[in-house]
């Protein structure tokens, strides 16, 4: 039987960002007293290993836990965009994201630190104490695979956003020598991520897996992901590592049996979906234990759920963004992509105008109704963070700067037009400039409000113009949601203050941030 991912036995608690400590309650530690819990006493049988690697799993949740009043934490990657606003304004913190003017206190940051470094204290935890345990070898080596592909997701999320960070692989005591760490050079944490990752890739798992576990297809995904950003910035490892990534993305393509893309945008954020198909890995998400997070895409106190007048509002498109799409693109039709503009009274009663575009891709019908059919109100819907649309659009970029546009990188970045109902030029009118920005152009509009865009900026150094429809510069953009433009600065985002605080080590600051 496979285990539950969404409930972990044991929950691992940290000391500041870094120290993991063991507190748990369930049947089988029940014998004990828990004051007594050690690792050393905890690491004992296989299900101790299901527990301490459902307990990794759980703690990557953290994206959608809340950040104040009408914020959540996974807005800290969709406000400093552009492509989206707030109605709301009540929360200051997401006001500083989207006007980006955020510092070392803004609370957003504070949680993904913390958030990150739980999900590598728990994975730290696994590796160092399942290898002693008796058990399956089989089954041993895919936790530990999985463990590993945990961490590398979260330190790839870490290295993004900071820059030089602490590298942190053993568990943590007071004894450890790194208990206070200093920060680790970019190349060297992205080189322990492609070995996290080459670990995983090796480590027995199955090619998709329906539980919502890590894949085969998901580590080789994200590998991909990987060697697409140490191509760009700030890397810039270039033709080599374009080669890498296209070479894994293309292993996903060639051997994709189930996995493809949906054949409507429906599907991408249907709940009896999740985990198959499209969807490569995603956070996992049950009403029994959390619902879906992304609530604050749904509009101001308008009654599109059955909750009836709610929402806030605080993350909604654009207006120029949306109005970028191709005249006919599907993804821009009322209900039927990735936008709605009308939607039915308390969820299921007479249909009513919005009065704009909203963001319909994480919007759960089942949950929330549809016309004359009421809603469960529980959203089980999952956070999706790898989409075969991605693999498809990462092969097509990196294949067009190794090879230009042939017509490999063509067919895969016309699947994601085709299913638009778009018309793609013919191969042979495209040169590799005009080939690799149509390529970055379907990336904006394809992979939208799923916390990529910030990142493809960040890379690329490069920023989608919704009024040109061209590329500007990253620095000196100027972003429609707040009219102020991107500086130099905001390639990184600050450390926090209160782990600058702790340790001392961390500092310098990142550069034009204020150390506190």
């Amino acid at each position: 039987m496979k285990a539950n991912i969404l409930e972990p036995i044991v929950k691992i608690l940290l000391y500041g960002a870094l120290l993991p400590v063991i507190a748990g309650c369930s049947d089988f530690l029940d014998e004990e007293d828990p004051s007594n819990l050690t690792p050393e006493s905890f690491y004992t049988t296989a299900t101790h290993a299901e527990s301490a690697i459902a307990a990794v799993y759980a703690d990557a949740r953290f994206i959608g836990n809340g950040a104040g009043i009408f914020s959540s934490n996974w807005q800290l990657l969709e406000a400093p965009t552009g492509t989206s606003t707030t109605e709301t304004a009540q929360n200051s913190d997401l006001n500083n994201l989207y006007s980006l003017t955020y510092d070392p206190n803004t609370g957003h940051i504070q949680n993904w630190w913390r958030g990150i470094y739980k999900v590598v204290a728990n994975a730290n935890l696994v590796l160092d104490n399942v290898p002693d345990i008796t058990m399956d070898e089989s089954r041993k080596n895919q936790v530990l695979g999985e463990a590993r592909f945990l961490r590398a997701w979260a330190y790839f999320y870490a290295v993004r956003l900071w820059g030089d960070v602490p590298l942190i692989l053993l568990s943590q005591t007071f004894s450890s020598e790194d208990f206070f760490p200093v920060r680790t050079a970019q190349a060297d944490v992205y080189n322990q991520i492609v070995e996290d990752l080459k670990v995983a890739e090796s480590a027995g798992l199955a090619w998709t897996d329906e539980s919502g576990r890590v894949s085969q297809s998901a580590v080789k995904s994200l590998l991909s992901k990987v060697y697409l950003t140490m191509a760009g910035y700030p890397l810039n490892l270039g033709t080599q590592y374009y080669e890498l990534a296209a070479g894994k993305a293309k292993e996903v393509i060639d051997n994709a049996g189930s996995i493809g893309l949906f054949s409507t945008y429906a599907d991408v954020h249907d709940e009896s979906l999740k985990n198959t198909v499209e969807h490569i890995f995603s956070l996992q998400y049950n009403a029994d234990v959390a619902q879906n997070p992304m609530g604050n895409m749904f509009p101001n106190f308008k009654p599109v759920t059955y909750r009836g007048p709610s929402g806030t509002g605080s993350t909604i498109p654009v207006i120029q963004f949306y109005n970028s799409y191709e005249t006919g693109d599907l993804r821009t039709q009322d209900q039927q992509g990735y936008f709605y503009t009308t939607y039915y009274t308390n969820g299921s009663g007479e249909p009513f105008d919005l009065g704009a575009p909203y963001i319909f891709k994480h919007f759960n019908v089942t949950a929330n109704g549809t016309f004359g059919v009421p809603g469960t109100a529980r959203d089980n819907l999952n956070v999706p963070i790898i989409r075969y649309a991605e693999v498809l659009l990462i092969y097509a970029e990196a294949e067009n700067e190794v090879n230009g546009p042939g017509q490999s990188a063509y067919e895969a970045f016309k699947a994601i037009r085709d299913r638009a109902q778009l018309v793609t030029p013919d191969v042979g009118t495209f040169s590799q400039v005009s080939f690799r920005e149509a390529i970055w152009k379907e990336r904006w509009h394809e992979l939208c409000y799923e916390g990529i865009t910030w990142f493809d900026m960040v890379r690329l150094r490069k920023v989608f113009n919704s009024i040109t429809r061209d590329f500007d510069d990253f620095v000196g953009h100027v972003n429609l949601s707040s009219d102020q433009a991107l500086q130099e600065k905001h390639l990184l985002f600050p450390l926090t203050k209160n782990e600058m605080i702790n340790n001392p080590n961390l500092r310098p600051q990142n550069p034009g941030y204020p150390e506190q």
